[in-house]
């Protein structure tokens, strides 16, 4: 294979060639046959020092630096200004040597013409050769290629149409385009491909390229801003005409040109869940972070791992990484040491129940801003082990906030949950106290300053430990059945990556706003999605029938699950922010130096294992408590 170096020669000595001919031509363009009779001298002459001369400017000019597969406009100006030039310092070079004497005076004009020629001719031919417009290649191999339908008309299908066009023996065939956005555009054709119809005429549009014999099999998304709800749509739609649903790379991959070989990607259960992205207040963010001192707990979890690495990415001065897990911690510390190797931290094992290490902890790493993200979440281990789940959602909350505010925090933020909203587990109930000790300590701050603690509450986070996304993945790869717990579940959906982002937004908002006190914000989760018909898509996106090929199990309802999920109490009145995606919630809590007794009595329930006592505080502090305080199986052991 050649070299860049050794190809670089060959297109210089090639345009070394096309200079010299360039001159011959033009010459005999401009005397026709009498150059027969033009003086030998005086064309060896004309052709050699112009030769010469194209030689020094091409090079300094720097025509090689570019590729000629991919020549384009800026290549032919460039050819243009070099072959310009050429012309000019001739005549000159020539003038002084000769006074132009023997040289038809239209010469240079034909010359600039010709010499451009035949430097831009090879090259475009050469792309088009190369990008597939000459398809002669391709009938030889007599290749099958995959037929696809792209779905939007904009630049992402521009970008993919051109791209597999340039591929030789490329595995896709772009058989027709769809609309989605921009319907005034059906009719038109892009790159030869026409666009046929709109997304909603689908099926029509199927079966007009079916009759020609270039039905799809696979329908591609080309635009990234699709929203989970369309997706979901085009995936029934794909399904019901058999063909499968995929996405183009992203269109920065083309713009750079980093993949010689383009691959479109199968759809995530992200793309079926996820939303248009929101506008996002990142000055606050980094006003809230950069050149801070920022402790996460739980650091080693999903969402505390994905806090990590946003936080880090806004520079702060140090991180303080704290987990009770040795193993999580440790994937956290290596990678945040791989992409921010300058950046100072400290890992930490630590249990949050333990106060004392707590207060030791941030005396000596003195934290300006704190994430709190260590919880148990998983409903059903924690329902039948109540008092571990108090302990460590309760009791731990509160030692992570008391130690905050003895250590001067700036700011303290606790990840909260929907299930904390009218609970029916005890997960629920846990989390809810955790927000009252939060927000009463807010409101006690009052005028007297202090640490700020704000609280952020959303549902379910795609892929976090837990969640139904990774147990539904790892059924289907055990070839099946999908258990569900009820055909009418529904839950909030959100990524982690988004989730991450608007916890750090309100947590922006709520550390500069006074008028915030105590409030809980609530992130805006879009419209909630039924688990049935989750299952169904994944099945569906991994190319499988529903009730077909796998099948779908319905269990019932573990204990305290619910079949809806809320995202705030009726006694929350909600207010907007400044930020979309972001809503206020007013306080619901006790006084501090109540919650800080009733949280102590509790501590020491626990370590008794005094369920009685347990139920009784539990109820009094969520009083809408809809579950046992503590099962019977857990009591009984």
């Amino acid at each position: 294979m050649l070299t860049r170096i050794s190809r670089g020669t060959i297109a210089y000595a090639h345009d070394l060639v096309m200079a010299a001919a360039a001159f011959v031509v033009s010459i005999y363009l401009r005397v026709g046959d009498i150059v027969l009779f033009y003086p030998t001298e005086l064309l060896i002459q004309g052709t050699v020092t112009f030769t010469l001369i194209a030689a020094i400017i091409f090079r300094v000019m720097g025509l090689y630096r570019g590729v000629w597969r991919y020549a384009s406009l800026n290549e032919l100006l460039a050819v243009t200004r070099a072959a310009t030039l050429v012309i000019l310092v001739f005549l000159a070079v020539m003038f002084m040597w000769t006074r132009l004497d023997g040289l038809p005076r239209s010469l240079p004009f034909i010359n600039w013409f010709v010499l451009i020629a035949l430097l831009g001719g090879p090259r475009f031919l050469y792309r088009l050769y190369r990008d597939g417009r000459i398809e002669l290649h391709r009938d030889r191999q007599g290749l099958q290629r995959i037929p696809v339908l792209l779905v939007g008309s904009g630049d992402g299908a521009e970008l993919f149409i051109r791209a597999v066009s340039r591929q030789r023996g490329g595995a896709y065939q772009v058989v027709g385009i769809v609309a989605e956005r921009n319907i005034t555009r059906v009719g038109r054709i892009i790159h030869g491909i026409e666009v046929i119809g709109t997304v909603d005429e689908m099926a029509a549009v199927v079966g007009r390229l079916a009759e020609r014999g270039r039905r799809p099999q696979r329908l591609v998304l080309t635009d990234e801003r699709t929203d989970g709800a369309r997706v979901r749509q085009l995936l029934e739609e794909a399904h019901a005409l058999g063909m499968t649903l995929a996405r183009i790379p992203s269109l920065t991959d083309f713009k750079a040109d980093i993949e010689e070989k383009v691959e479109i990607k199968p759809i995530a259960v992200e793309d079926l869940l996820g939303r248009p992205q929101m506008p996002l207040d990142r000055d606050a963010m980094a006003g809230l972070i950069a050149g801070r001192r920022v402790l996460v707990t739980g650091a080693g979890g999903s969402i505390g791992s994905e806090l990590v690495r946003q936080v880090c990415g806004f520079g702060p001065a140090q991180v303080v990484l704290l987990d009770n897990s040795e193993y999580h911690l440790y994937q956290i510390d290596l990678e945040v040491g791989e992409k921010h190797p300058a950046l100072a931290r400290q890992a930490v094992i630590a249990d949050v129940r333990d106060r004392a290490r707590l207060d030791s902890l941030m005396a000596e790493t003195r934290p300006e801003l704190v994430f709190h993200a260590a919880a148990l979440k998983h409903v059903p281990l924690v329902e039948i082990n109540p008092f571990e789940g108090l302990m460590t959602n309760v009791i731990g909350t509160a030692n992570v906030a008391e130690a905050c505010r003895a250590a001067g925090v700036a700011v303290m933020v606790l990840i909260s949950s929907d299930k904390a909203v009218n609970p029916t587990n005890v997960m629920g109930a846990t989390k809810r106290i955790a927000e009252q000790v939060c927000q009463s300590l807010d409101l006690e701050r009052g005028a007297n300053g202090g640490t700020r603690f704000v609280t952020v509450r959303f549902g379910n986070v795609l892929g976090s430990t837990g969640s139904v996304v990774p147990l539904f993945q790892r059924q289907l790869a055990g070839g099946g059945p999908l258990t569900i717990t009820d055909p009418e579940m529904t839950r909030y959906f959100m990524t982690i990556r988004e989730a991450v982002e608007l916890v750090l937004e309100a947590s922006a908002l709520g550390a500069a706003k006074a008028e915030h006190a105590g409030r809980i914000f609530v992130l805006e989760m879009g419209q909630p999605v039924k688990i049935l018909d989750l299952a169904r898509q994944m099945i569906r996106l991994a190319g499988l029938r529903p009730d077909i090929d796998v099948k779908i199990e319905v269990v019932g309802l573990r204990p305290g699950e619910k079949l809806y999920e809320e995202l705030f109490h009726s006694g929350e009145a909600l207010v907007a922010t400044e930020y979309a995606g972001v809503m206020a919630a007013a306080p619901r809590t006790a006084d501090a130096d109540e919650i800080r007794r009733t949280v102590k009595t509790l501590a020491e329930a626990c370590r008794r294992a005094d369920a009685d006592t347990v139920a009784a505080i539990v109820r009094t502090l969520v009083p809408e408590y809809r579950g046992p305080a503590v099962p019977e199986k857990a009591a009984a052991q």
